[in-house]
Parts: C-alpha cells; sequence; structure tokens
C-alpha cells in the first residue's frame, strides 16, 4: 500500500505545477525477533532480536526486555550501547535518520553496532511499515513528529510482542529509553514503560562500573543555553568536504606544542614536495583541536602569516578570553570513570595508559582459547619444513631481568675458513594465525609497552615469556637468517630458515662483555661472542662510512626497592660493546629480510622508512654549533655524520654527546609502510635503501607480518587474502604507526612520574646541568645523571620580571648582565612540587651562576607527570 502527499509549488518561470509524493507502505517488515512466528522470513535477513532476550539483569525490568532508544539518548549515550552488557536494542528508521544527520561519528558507530551480530540490535525500518508510519499534524513540528512516530513505533511492540512468549510463558517488555523530559511523560500517559538511561543502567546491579560511563545530559529534550558563544560552530561536513576537494582547505594531523600550549602545528600530508607544516597561534584558532587529530585548516592572509613563537608559556591561564576559551575547550567531554586517588602510582599508572590510548585490558578468553595447550611440546608436524640447529652454540644477550627474549645469535667458523653467523628469532607467527581472535588482539595493540616497573605486552604471557622466549636450554621454534661471511664481513651467501634451536645461554650485556674480556674464558659461546663482536665492529665501520648516524638521547634506569617498588636511585645507562653488537646483526637482519620479502612481493611487502628532514629542520643545530666556532653540514646523512665525528672540543668532552642529542630532535618519525603504497623506501637514518622490522615479534606486530611474507617467500608456509592486499596493508602500518608513536609517549611519562616519585623524599639536590635550547623568556636544560630535562623560567606569575634579552641567532638569553648560550654548564637544585596533588612538578632553582631580579631567583617549573603537554590536554578531556 502507498500513501500519498499532494501540493502546488510554483517554479521559477512562474508556473504553478502540481506535486505528488508518493510513500509505500508495507505489512511485511519483521519485526526482528528471532523465529517470530508472526512476522515473515526473507531470505538473508540479517540476525536480530534474541527469541530469549539475554542480558544484564535489571531490578526495574526483571522479565525479558528489548530496549528502544530515541534520537537524543543515542547521540549522547553511544558509550553506553557500545558496551557488550547491552544487548537486544530496537533502533527505529526515524532514529536512525535523525542521528545522521545529526553526528556522522555516532551514525558510523551505531551502524557497526548493528553489524554486530553477538550485539543482537536490530534495524526496525518502522517509518514504512503499515502500522507504524505516521504523518505530521497541522502545526506539529518535525521534532514533535518523530517524537510521536518513536511512541507509535513503541506500543506497536508491545501489542505485537505479547503475541510471542518465551518457554517460561513470559511476556516480552519493550522499555523506551530517553532522557526528554516531555518525552517520557507522553510515553508513560500513554501506558508506555519508559526510563532515563540513568534509572536504567542504575537498575543494572550486576554492572555498576556502566555507571561510569553514563554522560552527564540531565534533560536532552532542551536546547543548552549559553550566555555567550565562545567558539563558531564547526563547518558541516559537506561543505568542509568540499573545500578540502577544491583546495580552500588543507588537511592534516594537529600536533599541540610541548612549550606553549597557545600554539600548536598542523603537518599537512601531500607528496614529497607538497608536506608542509602550518602554525596555528591562538586558542580561537586552536578551536577546540586535541594532540593527533585530524583537522581542515584555512589559510590566513598572507600578511597576517607568523614565526613559530620562541616563548614558554605554561597553561596557567593568560587574560579572561583565554581563560574562558580554555575553560571552554575542558568541558566538548562527559565523566567516564573513577580511576582512583590521583598521586597513587596504580591510579597514576592507569591514567597515562588511557591517556595516550594504550591497550592495557586483560586479555579475553576468546583469545586464550586460541593459545596451545600445556603441557606443550615439539611434535613432528612442528618440524615440517624446519631446519635442527640444536647442535649450534646459540646464546641470547639482553638487559638483565629480561623474559620476553626475541633474538640469539650464534657465530663459528666453517671448514673453507670462512664464518657461518646466525640470526635466530622467535617463531611468533607459528602460534598466532591470521585471523583468529589472538591474531586480530595482536593487530591491535600493535606493540608491547614498556614502563619502569611492568610491561604491557601485545601477545598473552605463555607466549611472550614462555612458548617464544629464546630462553636458555630448553627446544625452542625459531626463523633463522644465516650469512656465510669472509674475515672483513662481507656477506657471500645468505639463507633463511625455519628451525629448532637450543640456546646455551642466556647472558645480560654485561655477561657478554665479561666473557669476551676474559682472557681465562675460551668456551664456545665465549668463542662465538668474540667472533660476532669482531665482524660487527666491522659492519658498524661500514655503516658509518656509508652515512649512517650515530645519534644519543638520554636513557634512565631507575633501581627499584624490593618492597615498596619505589624508585630509589636512577642513573643513566650504560651501554657496552655487547649492546653494538647485538644491534648490528638486527640491523643487518632486517635489512636482508627486507630486499628478499620486496624481491619475492614487490606490491606488498611490509617496510620502514626514515624520510630525511627538511632543511630548516637543522636550524638549531646549525646556530648552537657555530656559537662554539664548529661547522654542521646537513646537505646529506653522510655529510652531518661526518660533522659530528669532527665536532669535538678537548675542554668540553661532552659537548659531542649534546650536539648528537640535538640532532636527535631534528629528526623525522621513522614508519612502516607498503611497498605498493609508495616510492620513496629510504632510511634516512641508516643510511639503508631499503629496511623492514623482523628481529622482535614477540613486541611488535609488524615483524609478524614480515614473517608470514618470509615464510611464504621461502616455501614454509601459505598466504592468505589479507597478505597481499596492499590497502589493508596500509591500514595496518597506520595503525602500528599509532601504536609505536603512543608507546613511546607512554614510556616517556612512565619515566617522568617516577622521576617524581625518585625526587619526593631527597628534598634538594644540585646536579649539573646543559642548556639544549634557549628561548624568549626561558632556558630548557638537561642534566645528565638523571636524563632529566627541563625549562627554567625567567618569568613568574605575581612576581617581577627581570630584563632580559634574546638573541636567536646565537642563540644566547641575556638576563640581567648574566648571558646565557646553547651548551652553557650550569648547577640547578632540583626539588618536588607536591602542593598540588592533582599537578605535581618537578622545581629546579639556578644556582650557578646566579641570577636575581629584583631579589627573586630564577625557577625552574616543568611537568614530569607526562613529559608531553598535549598529552597533559589529552588527560584532562578524558576527566
Amino acid at each position: 500500500m502507498l500513501t500519498s502527499r499532494t501540493f502546488l509549488k510554483r517554479t521559477r518561470a512562474g508556473a504553478v505545477v502540481k506535486v505528488v509524493r508518493e510513500h509505500y507502505l508495507r505489512d511485511d517488515i519483521p519485526c526482528g525477533a528471532d523465529a517470530c512466528p508472526l512476522c515473515p522470513v526473507r531470505p538473508g535477513q540479517p540476525l536480530g532480536l534474541e527469541a530469549r532476550p539475554s542480558g544484564a539483569a535489571s531490578s526495574l525490568c526483571p522479565g525479558p526486555h528489548y530496549l528502544l532508544p530515541d534520537t537524543n539518548l543515542l547521540l549522547h549515550q553511544i558509550d553506553i550501547l557500545e558496551d557488550p552488557v547491552i544487548k537486544n536494542v530496537i533502533v527505529l528508521q526515524t532514529v536512525l535518520q535523525e542521528v545522521r544527520s545529526r553526528s556522522a561519528p555516532v551514525y558510523k558507530r551505531i551502524r557497526d553496532v548493528i553489524g554486530n551480530p553477538e550485539k543482537h540490535f536490530y534495524s526496525f525500518t518502522n517509518e514504512h511499515h503499515r502500522e507504524t508510519y505516521i504523518q505530521q499534524e497541522q502545526g506539529e513540528s518535525s521534532n514533535d513528529r518523530n517524537d510521536r512516530a518513536i511512541r507509535v513505533a513503541v506500543k506497536w511492540y508491545s501489542e505485537h510482542l505479547k503475541k510471542i512468549q518465551n518457554e517460561e510463558n513470559e511476556d516480552i517488555q519493550v522499555i523506551f529509553l530517553t532522557n526528554d523530559r516531555n518525552n517520557k511523560e507522553k510515553a508513560l500517559e500513554e501506558g508506555i514503560t519508559a526510563y532515563t538511561c540513568e534509572e536504567y543502567i542504575k537498575s543494572l546491579i550486576d554492572n555498576p562500573d556502566l555507571v561510569d560511563r553514563l554522560a552527564c545530559v540531565s534533560d536532552e529534550g532542551k536546547e543548552i543555553e549559553s550566555g555567550k558563544i565562545i567558539f563558531p560552530e564547526h563547518i558541516p561536513l559537506s561543505k568542509l568536504q568540499q573545500g578540502i576537494k577544491s583546495g580552500i582547505y588543507l588537511q592534516g594531523t594537529y600536533r599541540a606544542s610541548r612549550e606553549n600550549y597557545l600554539e600548536a602545528t598542523v603537518w599537512v600530508h601531500g607528496d614529497a614536495e607538497e608536506n608542509k607544516e602550518i602554525i596555528i597561534q591562538g586558542l580561537k584558532h586552536l578551536n577546540r583541536a586535541v594532540h593527533e587529530d585530524i583537522v581542515a585548516v584555512e589559510l590566513l592572509a598572507k600578511d597576517e602569516w607568523v614565526a613559530p613563537s620562541s616563548v614558554v608559556l605554561q597553561d596557567d591561564g593568560q587574560n579572561e578570553d583565554d581563560i574562558e576559551m580554555e575553560e571552554e575547550k575542558e568541558n566538548i567531554g562527559h565523566f567516564v570513570k573513577n580511576l582512583g586517588s590521583a598521586g597513587d602510582k596504580e591510579t597514576e599508572t592507569e591514567v597515562l595508559l588511557l591517556e595516550h590510548d594504550v591497550p592495557h585490558q586483560p586479555f579475553s578468553q576468546n583469545v586464550l582459547s586460541f593459545l596451545p595447550k600445556m603441557p606443550w611440546s615439539i611434535t613432528e608436524k612442528d618440524m615440517k619444513y624446519r631446519e635442527d640447529l640444536r647442535h649450534l652454540y646459540v646464546c641470547s644477550v639482553d638487559p638483565p631481568g629480561c623474559t620476553d627474549i626475541d633474538d640469539a645469535l650464534h657465530c663459528r667458523e666453517i671448514e673453507n675458513g670462512n664464518l657461518e653467523v646466525g640470526v635466530h628469532i622467535a617463531d611468533v607467527s607459528h602460534f598466532i594465525r591470521p585471523g583468529n581472535a589472538l591474531d586480530e588482539e595482536s593487530a591491535r595493540r600493535g606493540t608491547t609497552v614498556y614502563l619502569c616497573e611492568k610491561r604491557i605486552d601485545m601477545v598473552p604471557e605463555l607466549l611472550s615469556s614462555n612458548l617464544c622466549s629464546l630462553r636458555s636450554n630448553v627446544d625452542r621454534l625459531a626463523f633463522s637468517c644465516i650469512w656465510e661471511m669472509n674475515q672483513k664481513a662481507e656477506i657471500l651467501k645468505t639463507r633463511f630458515t625455519k628451525s629448532i634451536i637450543n640456546s646455551k645461554a642466556s647472558l645480560t650485556y654485561a655477561e657478554a662483555q665479561m666473557r669476551i674480556d676474559s682472557a681465562a674464558m675460551n668456551d664456545d659461546i665465549t668463542v662465538s661472542l668474540r667472533g660476532l663482536n669482531k665482524l660487527a665492529k666491522i659492519l658498524k665501520k661500514k655503516r658509518i662510512d656509508n652515512g649512517a648516524l650515530t645519534l644519543s638521547s638520554p636513557e634512565v634506569r631507575f633501581h627499584m626497592d624490593s618492597e615498596t617498588h619505589d624508585p630509589i636511585d636512577l642513573q643513566t645507562k650504560e651501554l657496552r660493546e655487547t649492546n653494538s653488537m647485538v644491534e648490528e646483526f638486527m640491523l643487518l637482519a632486517n635489512v636482508s629480510v627486507a630486499q628478499k620479502i620486496y624481491d619475492e612481493f614487490p606490491e606488498f611487502a611490509l617496510l620502514r622508512k626514515h624520510p630525511a628532514p627538511p632543511p630548516s629542520n637543522y636550524d638549531i643545530l646549525v646556530k648552537a654549533a657555530k656559537s662554539k666556532n664548529l661547522e654542521i653540514k646537513t646537505d646529506s646523512a653522510k655529510a652531518l655524520a661526518e660533522s659530528l665525528d669532527k665536532a669535538e672540543s678537548p675542554d668540553f668532552p661532552y659537548l659531542n654527546t649534546l650536539l648528537r642529542i640535538l640532532t636527535t630532535r631534528c629528526m623525522m618519525q621513522a614508519v612502516y609502510f607498503c611497498s605498493g603504497m609508495d616510492s620513496d623506501f629510504h632510511h634516512y637514518g641508516l643510511a639503508s635503501p631499503i629496511y623492514t622490522h623482523f628481529t622482535s615479534p614477540i613486541r611488535r606486530y609488524a615483524d609478524i607480518i614480515v614473517h608470514r611474507l618470509l615464510a611464504v617467500a621461502i616455501g614454509a608456509d601459505s598466504t592468505y587474502p589479507e597478505l597481499t592486499d596492499k590497502h589493508k596493508l596500509a591500514d595496518l602500518c597506520k595503525n602500528l604507526n599509532y601504536r609505536h608513536k603512543m608507546a613511546q609517549y607512554a614510556q616517556r611519562a612512565s619515566v617522568a612520574f617516577h622521576t617524581q616519585l625518585f625526587f619526593k623524599t631527597k628534598g634538594v639536590v644540585n646536579e649539573d646541568a646543559y642548556i639544549l635550547f634557549v628561548r624568549r623568556n626561558a632556558v630548557v636544560v638537561l642534566i645528565p645523571k638523571y636524563g632529566l630535562e627541563g625549562t627554567v623560567f625567567f618569568e613568574e606569575k605575581d612576581k617581577p620580571t627581570p630584563k632580559l634579552d634574546y638573541n636567536s641567532e646565537v642563540p644566547s638569553l641575556t638576563v640581567e648582565d648574566t648571558t646565557l648560550c646553547v651548551f652553557d654548564k650550569v648547577t640547578v637544585s632540583v626539588t618536588l612540587d607536591a602542593s598540588n596533588i592533582q599537578h605535581q612538578k618537578i622545581r629546579m632553582e639556578l644556582v650557578e651562576p646566579k641570577i636575581l631580579a629584583s631579589g627573586v631567583p630564577a625557577h625552574l617549573s616543568t611537568e614530569t607527570s607526562s613529559n608531553n603537554e598535549p598529552e597533559k590536554k589529552k588527560k584532562k578531556l578524558q576527566q
């Protein structure tokens, strides 16, 4: 059947035409309840509501029931509806259409939920059902008409379901969920069972945690009035897309400044020659964006363009307009969960994991079901396509306490006088098969995250610390890269094989170094290590001669109290020859494997590249070196490496390390990519034309994909559709790059928090420091002993400001009569300011040279709770 509406319309030419709009109605649209005897079953009909609704027990509705939310509830409470506890929900066509027009992101999320068969959400086409379609009445608003249509559909469902009873002869209720007070009152008057979202969620007695996820919206039927519009409305999505397509707007990644909360940059992605960075200044122009958002940007007129600010600004409000805008920014989220007390170690660790979007929930039973059953042993089937290398004197060399041992090595002389060198990597892909829940969860996590006192595994512990870990004196499955080399470390042959090994020793870097240096030790393992070390030195020299960079960054290690697990000592990590030895052979294996998988799969190889920095990135490095009468050439990686090698001062031995630390800050981020989707493969830092990651599959999902490609290339495993789909591989690389970056940020935040804990009981500590950067109102210093970096401010709120003279060319900052230059050595006193438990700070006072501004000493106030200003913004929004 159909209904029709007729009306008259005047054309541009002035003619009056009669328009008839037809609306077709049907009586064969099913209710969605599984196996409903009253509704016709159509072939290919999607799974819908359960015949016997399962889900959370409600004290308000103890019997079986379906939920039917209105539009505003779906828009504001999508977090609740996505939770696994909420099942059997009817989503009306009326509601879907309204959501689609009001929020594209929420619409996509609810469509995804409807498509998940485990959730039992059903989309009911009420606007085309004969008994649920209604026409708009004279004088009735569209909103009121839609509210009435929803109530009509609820009533129809209630009557329809009374004719269906479950095995216990219980009626199935339909619960109308709305936070609109007027709509709820009308529903109750019409005999409909209706609750607010809060009332229903609080009735789920076995799921109290869901209350924390409620969005705090009081009466969604009413428009929220505001005395002042602080930010303009965002441009509609359709107009935005047209503007990006036409070039009016540019699209890129928003990156908040770590030093100035009123400044950010947007990195616009394009072809290599089109990449550009746009500066955004002022809260009005920042416009509610959060670090790592994908944003659209409209350029100002050229006469309004500005250079990056050289001022360091703390986020303590600059003027009333800024404060008001900042408050507005901190208010576009909703209360999600109470994490615990601020300052508590477990709470702060949970915060930094959430802050950096690190998946850290326990592995689900579905994921764990794909692990091998214990006790596990190697079978004849496992040995197919595998070489038995258990006779070799293989050993691993790792940091102290390492339990997820990815790699092991061996070196031996063969009959022709050459050397056989092997890198043996844990065969994780043997245990994680494509497409199952374990594989999907590993791909989602992307990487293992190492915090100061805990590890967030990418794969379950049974694999990471046991079956895949190449521990000594147990048989383990491996993937081996074996070279034949001459004494000059020239590669004569390369082969790859799946293998079984039995490591003869699990050594720390210090233990391996002791064996190499000890004249009294000449056992097979020690001889192997000496051979590896000798070859590694040659390989490293070749790399450096080719232009590879040797950079530096201050890495610290905490010594923990065995009972309290609080840090009791903090020192920079000591690097030995054995660190470099392992690194050289891992690099060599990665390059060899990269070339092999690219030769076999030129369109589908997962590779890793490191783009060359734009010349402007080196300005700060060149100026800093020039201030010490040194020249740094940046024409190429080789020129840069050679300049750094020559940049030494007999009177200042730490200068070269500082220059290399500064060089690190000039670099671009290395990224994973699909070979069929890019043309630039070069790894700038390693000076290698091709590179990948093969050597750490326990802690990096990229390596698992590379193992699968290599296994197919040597005939040891079979391919699968996703492996040769370059678009899916490109999407995977995007997630891996994001997870890798977030893991780095989380690790830095963990170091920062533990640094706070370390200084909590130390009182005032005086230490030597070096100036890394000079700003208009501050200097950034590094304390080598602790690897601690912070900003010394010369402007303090409510205190007189000293006379400041900034020179960007030297670069230097003159405070009163004292000039501070990059790389100057200073002495600072370090204390923890815990006056605000929510926002603890490491504070430093400049001890030497003494600088007084109207009798007030300079202070450093650096927020080590995050070590990353953008992440602090995100934390506030989440709270």
